[in-house]
């Protein structure tokens, strides 16, 4: 594989590089059972999300805004009336989602040495601080990255501020990940090349159309064909 104009490529995490979201669904699925006696799943899982997105501005993206929406939440079906036992399961599935283990996707580890050989990496990721340090340690992935990056939300700014720092600038560079609004539009804006990597589980709160009409926008089914991708950008 030859340097062509491209020299850095940027990853998201999660759910890109490993799983995650998974785990916050079995999250709320316990959520839910621990107010089965206040409001149907559903109803629940709603108010929930309406908290999720109040809260963003607040304590951003993460584990622990998702833990104080799920303690607001309760708070919320049930008047006032939650069980201080209950507020401390809470608690305790929001420090069980701060262990769960790193499971990484396929075609990652092959695909960033490969990588890693010819073009500048970097892990763009938003999130908790500490979490996404910890997974990136657990995940033994860091070394292919030239440098990584754990912002507080993703925007054309963020990526032109990134890329001109590690290596030549948005035009050069190329964002991959699975989130249409934090990777690939805001990716595309800047200048960059954005590809989407599908994940069944992305949060709906990362969901909007494929910019299919933008000259710098793919789509591979998983990294293992980022590669060949790659080798068509002349």
């Amino acid at each position: 594989m030859t340097t062509r104009m491209l020299t850095t490529i940027g990853f998201d995490a999660d759910d890109t590089l490993w799983q995650n979201e998974q785990y916050y669904r079995l999250t709320e699925a316990r959520f839910t059972e621990m107010l089965a006696d206040f409001a149907e799943g559903p109803k629940i899982s709603e108010r929930l999300l309406e908290a999720e997105k109040r809260n963003l501005r607040y304590y951003g993206f993460g584990i622990k805004g998702f833990t104080l929406s799920m303690v607001e939440t309760a708070i919320e079906i049930t008047d006032g009336k939650v069980p201080a036992a209950v507020i401390a399961r809470i608690l305790d599935t929001g420090r069980d989602l701060l262990s769960h283990p790193v499971e990484t996707l396929p075609h990652v580890r092959n695909t960033l040495e490969a990588l890693a050989e010819h073009y500048l990496l970097v892990m763009i990721t938003k999130g908790d601080l500490f979490d996404q340090e910890r997974k990136l340690a657990q995940s033994g992935l860091g070394d292919y990255f030239h440098a990584v990056e754990i912002v507080s939300d993703k925007t054309a700014v963020t990526y032109r501020r990134i890329f001109s720092k590690v290596g030549g600038g948005p035009e050069r560079a190329m964002m991959v990940g699975n989130s249409l609004k934090s990777d690939i539009v805001p990716a595309i804006a800047a200048g960059s090349y954005g590809v989407f990597v599908p994940h069944e589980l992305t949060w709906v709160l990362e969901h909007v159309e494929e910019p299919t009409e933008a000259p710098r926008f793919r789509k591979i089914e998983h990294l293992g064909e980022l590669r060949n991708l790659i080798e068509t950008l002349k």
